[in-house]
């Protein structure tokens, strides 16, 4: 009787990857580009910027929140064949607020074996240089951008008492800012901006302090991400 072909199991090779300074990019987690068969990519072109500065070569497909669902059986069919296959996002890691959570949750349905490999983090970056509790925190991602749907979302989230991670676009953070402290109370909060980039720069004060600031600038560029203190007596 002929044995049955065996294939070696597939891997998924979660990727965290630089928020900003391309020397971010752990070891680790550059042999694993290297290694892999192929590495899904919420923006190619994004990642074609890493790649250039590390001479990666690998093939580089998308997977971002518009063909994640399409991509999904692809890519459960190449680990079905024994590869090892990586997934990035733009900036960070996968699934934390950036596409990857569907995909993730499919392969470890069908028992795939799926591993971390840790890196940069916007959420954690800010936390600790934020001189506020990181136990416990939460992290709540992007607020709405409707005006309407961003206060009930603010009002929604107002009871809760430990730190609070979230992003925010800067084209509306100064609104995003004073709506907080409407809801919430004027508390103390962190914004970085650009962290691990030539322009960082972290602004402390109240929130509507903060929002007065970034007011007064003729235009607000980068990426944000804000730490705010829990309630205070």
């Amino acid at each position: 009787m002929p044995i049955p072909e065996t294939r070696p199991p597939g891997r998924l090779l979660v990727v965290a990857t630089p928020i900003g300074n391309l020397d971010d990019l752990s070891a680790r987690a550059l042999t694993s580009l290297k290694e892999a068969s192929a590495v899904y990519c919420e923006d190619t072109r994004r990642t074609g910027n890493l790649f250039a500065r590390y001479g990666l070569t690998t093939p580089r497909l998308s997977c971002h929140e518009h063909n994640e669902g399409r991509r999904t059986p692809e890519i459960l069919e190449r680990l079905a064949a024994g590869e090892t296959v990586a997934l990035v996002s733009d900036a960070g890691t996968p699934a934390i607020s950036d596409p990857g959570q569907r995909l993730v949750a499919a392969a470890a349905a069908a028992g795939f074996r799926i591993e971390p490999i840790p890196g940069p983090s916007a959420v954690v970056s800010i936390l600790s240089v934020s001189g506020f509790p990181a136990i416990p925190f939460t992290f709540l991602g992007f607020p709405p951008s409707r005006r309407g749907e961003r206060d009930r979302w603010y009002a929604a989230h107002a009871a809760r008492p430990d730190t609070l991670v979230l992003f925010e676009s800067p084209f509306r953070i100064v609104e995003s800012l004073l709506a907080l402290a409407e809801s919430w109370g004027d508390r103390r909060v962190a914004v970085g901006r650009e962290l691990t980039k030539a322009h960082e720069e972290v602004l402390r004060g109240t929130a509507r302090s903060v929002s007065a600031t970034l007011a007064a600038r003729p235009g607000i560029k980068g990426e944000l991400v804000l730490a705010v203190h829990g309630p205070e007596e």
